[in-house]
C-alpha cells in the first residue's frame, strides 16, 4: 500500500468512526428531544398519529377562565386554550406562584390514553409583559393575538 493509500483509508477510515458516533448520539437523544405545540396543533398530530400517547411535549396557551379545579387530595385540573382548541391538563404538584387563569402558560409532559395532558412541569410567565415565543407564535396562529396588549414579546434589548 503506498503512502497516499494508506492515507485514504485512515481518513476513511476516521469518516465512518465519527459517522457511528453521530448516529449513536442522535439516537441516543432522540427520546429526550422536547416538541413545542399549541392546543390545536397537538390535538390535531395526536388525531394524525404523528403525536403518540406517552411521547413527552410542551403544550401551551391561555389558562381558561373559570377551569382551574383543585380537589383536596387529587391532582390540579385546568383547561389550555389557543382560543380554538383546549386541552384539559392534570398536574400532581405544586403550581408556580404566577400560575393564573387567562394568563399564559407552558406544561410539560404526556397525553395520556383520553387526551388528558399529564404534566409534570407548569411553567407561568414572569411578569406582565413576557409571554413565551412559542406560546406567542401559537397565540398568533390561532388569531387571538392582539398586538400591543400586555403579555406581548418583550422589547427589544430586553428593555421593558
Amino acid at each position: 500500500m503506498t503512502r497516499k493509500q494508506r492515507r485514504f483509508a485512515f481518513l476513511a477510515g476516521g469518516l465512518v468512526v465519527l459517522g457511528i458516533a453521530a448516529a449513536l448520539v442522535l439516537f441516543a437523544l432522540r427520546d429526550t428531544i422536547v416538541f413545542f405545540y399549541g392546543p390545536g396543533e397537538a390535538l390535531a398530530r395526536l388525531e394524525d398519529g404523528q403525536l403518540r400517547a406517552g411521547q413527552r411535549v410542551r403544550l401551551g396557551g391561555l389558562v381558561e377562565g373559570g377551569s382551574v379545579e383543585k380537589p383536596a387530595g387529587g391532582p390540579i385540573v385546568f383547561v389550555i386554550t389557543d382560543g380554538t382548541s383546549n386541552v384539559k391538563v392534570t398536574f400532581n404538584d405544586i403550581l408556580p406562584d404566577l400560575f393564573r387563569e387567562g394568563q399564559g402558560v407552558v406544561a410539560q409532559g404526556t397525553f395520556g390514553e383520553n387526551r388528558v395532558f399529564i404534566a409534570d412541569e407548569v411553567l407561568a410567565k414572569h411578569d406582565e409583559k413576557y409571554m413565551p415565543p412559542e406560546v406567542a407564535d401559537a397565540l398568533k396562529k390561532s388569531g387571538r393575538w392582539k398586538e400591543g396588549e400586555a403579555g406581548g414579546p418583550p422589547a427589544p434589548g430586553g428593555a421593558p
